[in-house]
C-alpha cells in the first residue's frame, strides 16, 4: 500500500532507513526518548524509541525502510514465516498455538455472530489460522508478505495466500470479517492500512485485531529487554489507549477488548533470555503466572490484547 501524502510528512528517508518527524496518531512534534532497545533477535543493532507527549503513542524512531527490512526476518528459525520447531521455545509456542486456533475460531465467531462468512486473514504467516476457519465453513481469503510462508501454506493446507499487494485489489465491502494477529505492529503503512480496512470491511462486520500491549505487567518488569520491543521488526508499540484512539481516528468503535493470558509466559522467557539470566523457562515461566493473576485483577494489563472493533453507523 502506497504512502499517502499526509503520512509522507511526517517521515524522512534517511539511506534506507526510515525516521518518524511527527506522531502518525495524532501529528503532534512533541517526541521525547521513550527507550533504547536491542534487535535481540538477529542483528544486535541498538533502535530507539520515542514517545508522542500529546497522545502517548509509542513507535520505533528510526526504522529500516520496505527495502531493508526483509534482512531483519531472515534467521531460519523466525516462527511465523518458516514454522520452525527448533528450540524448546517453539516447541512451546506450537503446543499453546494448537490451543489457541480453537480459541480464536470461536471468538470470532461469537464476536461477529456468524457460523460462518467472508474472512480476510491478513499476514497469514504459515497459514494456521486461516485453515482453521477454512476447516469451520469460512469462505477465506489470506494475504501474507513473505513467499516461503506463503508456500509453506499451499503445501500444508492447499491454501492460496496472495501476496501483500492483494490488499488493493479486493472490491470494496467484502469481508463479514478482518483478522490481524499480530501483524499491525509490523506494517509501515499503518494509516493506509487502517483507512483500507475501513473500506473493506462490510458494515456490519468486524475486525479482529491483537497486538503486544506494552502498558503490561511483564513489560514494565522487563523495560527494554521485553521481548515484544522485537525492535526493528516492530515499529509499533500499542497500548490500549493508544489502540482505541487509532479505531477512533478512522472511523471505528471499540466494541470489546480481551486478554491473551498465554502471551505472558511466552514473551517472559524469552525476556529472561534476553537479559542473560540462567533458567529462562523457569523464571519466565514465574513471571508468566504474575502477569496472569496481574491481568486477572485488570485485563488491560495483558501482556497481549484482542480488540474487537466495529464501523461507525
Amino acid at each position: 500500500v502506497a504512502y499517502s501524502q499526509g503520512l509522507l510528512s511526517n517521515l524522512i528517508k534517511l539511506m534506507n532507513k526510515v525516521r518518524i518527524n511527527a506522531c502518525p496518531l495524532c501529528g503532534s512534534t512533541n517526541i521525547n526518548h521513550f527507550k533504547n532497545c536491542t534487535d535481540f533477535y538477529a542483528s544486535s543493532e541498538s533502535f530507539d524509541l520515542g514517545r508522542c507527549e500529546q497522545c502517548g503513542f509509542i513507535f520505533t524512531h528510526e526504522f529500516p525502510d520496505e527495502k531493508e527490512i526483509g534482512r531483519y526476518y531472515e534467521a531460519p528459525d523466525y516462527i511465523s514465516h518458516t514454522d520452525t520447531r527448533k528450540g524448546f521455545m517453539n516447541r512451546i509456542y506450537h503446543y499453546v498455538r494448537s490451543y489457541m486456533l480453537s480459541k480464536k475460531a470461536q471468538l470470532v465467531m461469537k464476536e461477529s455472530h456468524r457460523r460462518s462468512g467472508r474472512i480476510l486473514d491478513i499476514g497469514t504467516g504459515t497459514g494456521y489460522f486461516a485453515n482453521a476457519m477454512y476447516l469451520r465453513g469460512w469462505q477465506v481469503e489470506a494475504v501474507e508478505k513473505s513467499p516461503s510462508a506463503r508456500s509453506f501454506a499451499k503445501e500444508h493446507f492447499n491454501l492460496d495466500v496472495k501476496s501483500e499487494e492483494a490488499l488493493l485489489d479486493f472490491p470494496d465491502a467484502s469481508f463479514d470479517v478482518i483478522t490481524l494477529w499480530h501483524v499491525m505492529e509490523h506494517l509501515q503503512n499503518l494509516q493506509n492500512t487502517w483507512e483500507r480496512l475501513s473500506d473493506l470491511l462490510s458494515e456490519r462486520g468486524i475486525l479482529v485485531v491483537a497486538v503486544p500491549n506494552c502498558d503490561s505487567y511483564d513489560a514494565k518488569k522487563y523495560g527494554e529487554h521485553w521481548a515484544a520491543y522485537d525492535v526493528p521488526r516492530h515499529l509499533w508499540h500499542f497500548t490500549p489507549a493508544t489502540m482505541q484512539q487509532w479505531g477512533a481516528k478512522n472511523g471505528f468503535i471499540l466494541a470489546a477488548r480481551h486478554p491473551m493470558p498465554f502471551d505472558a509466559f511466552y514473551v517472559s522467557m524469552l525476556s529472561e533470555k534476553n537479559k542473560g539470566n540462567s533458567m529462562p523457562f523457569v523464571r519466565g515461566l514465574l513471571t508468566g503466572t504474575m502477569a496472569w493473576f496481574s491481568s486477572l485483577a485488570k485485563k488491560e494489563r495483558s501482556s497481549s490484547m484482542i480488540y474487537i472493533f466495529r464501523k461507525k453507523r
